[in-house]
């Protein structure tokens, strides 16, 4: 009915540690049209949301794969960048015993864009078993990453084939999820699932 409240929900992976007590950190960008994204550009300090979670299919644990694949798009790395942490958190360096590779491709349209690519580069630079590529719709000069889309020609080049012990994490825009769905199978890995889950082989957040 026009002039009733309407409740609207969205989700949002923290970048800050889940070790963190007490406080979390979000990554939102906000968009002029958008339902939350702009309600919570707008807020100003001390102004309240409802809040809840965690929710979602995917639960870390050490050893759940030998190898991740990742593609993320945009603010799609947010919950890679979970991942990735909990990973290197778990090093046998670090006092644990967490061996897994992790190779992640990560999709924007210009340089400035990247999101949190100091981050990305000090955690690759820290650990050997990490390695990020880059992807641009308009890169720069003398730019070595990839140009354009994620095409499966990439993803066979930079991420992990078809085995029982790897898996493919998704997170992008709606269209672009939709592509690498296509372009994972065509590539022999297992057709993703309009809803995941942690078995699945491509796992779409």
């Amino acid at each position: 009915m026009a002039g009733q409240p309407k409740e609207v929900v969205r989700s949002y992976t923290p970048i800050s540690s889940d070790e963190n007590a007490g406080y979390f950190d979000l990554l939102i960008k906000s968009y002029p049209t958008g339902n939350i994204s702009k309600h919570i550009g707008e807020l100003k300090i001390g102004q309240t949301l409802k809040v809840k979670g965690p929710k979602g299919a995917m639960v870390y644990a050490p050893g759940l794969v030998r190898h991740f694949g990742m593609i993320a798009g945009g603010t799609g790395i947010t919950p890679m960048l979970q991942i990735i942490r909990a990973i290197i958190r778990g090093r046998p360096r670090n006092g644990g015993n967490d061996t897994t590779e992790v190779d992640l491709i990560f999709a924007n349209v210009n340089p400035e864009d990247i999101l949190l690519k100091e981050d990305l580069d000090a955690l690759a630079k820290e650990d050997p078993h990490f390695r990020v590529y880059y992807v641009l719709n308009n890169p720069p000069e003398k730019w070595d990453g990839g140009v354009g889309f994620v095409t499966a020609d990439i993803i066979k080049a930079k991420l992990p084939a078809p085995a029982q012990d790897i898996k493919i994490l998704v997170c992008g825009p709606p269209p672009m999820v939709s592509a690498l769905k296509k372009a994972t199978e065509s590539l022999g890995y297992e057709k993703a699932k309009p809803v995941s889950k942690l078995a699945d082989q491509v796992f779409c957040f």
